[in-house]
């Protein structure tokens, strides 16, 4: 089976080996699993739990690290543990990883000036949605309805 130039069906065979001889290697890198995080104890694990649980995936956004799938989830659970290992402490593991990927990565962010807004502001919201509630009913509060004079609209 030849194209009307004689040498179509020969490149295309070609190139459908050589896809075909590279798929496999496209396949391994795809499929690289890590190797399980090794603790030295369970109050270790429980320990690294609690701490990735309060930290968010900066991938995912809506998700903690500790119950994110993303490459960099992965990476950055590692680096938590190894953190550990180094012996800093939670509030130094917490502040390293701010300053490198910003406040975001704290599902609970420190209580301070910038962050006031992000603490206060739905009960400052709520309190003024209350204030408008009571205004709204005292002025309409004494207000009496007429009878109903049978009439359907």
């Amino acid at each position: 089976m030849r194209g009307s130039d004689g040498r179509a069906f020969p490149a295309l065979l070609t190139l459908f080996l050589l896809a075909l001889a590279f798929l496999p290697s496209i396949a391994v890198a795809q499929t690289s699993d890590p190797a399980p995080l090794q603790y030295r104890d369970a109050a270790e694990e429980t320990r690294f739990h609690d701490l990735t649980s309060e930290l968010r995936c900066v991938k995912c956004q809506n998700q903690s690290l500790a119950d994110s799938n993303a490459q960099i989830a992965h990476d950055l659970r590692r680096e938590v543990l190894q953190l550990m290992h180094e012996g800093r402490s939670n509030d130094e593991i917490k502040r390293y990883l701010v300053d490198r990927y910003g406040e975001f990565v704290l599902y609970r962010p420190q209580v301070e000036g910038r962050t006031w807004l992000l603490w206060f502001g739905p009960a400052l919201l709520l309190l003024a949605g209350a204030i408008l509630l009571a205004r709204i009913l005292k002025r309409h509060g004494g207000t009496v309805l007429p009878d109903d004079d049978g009439q359907e609209w």
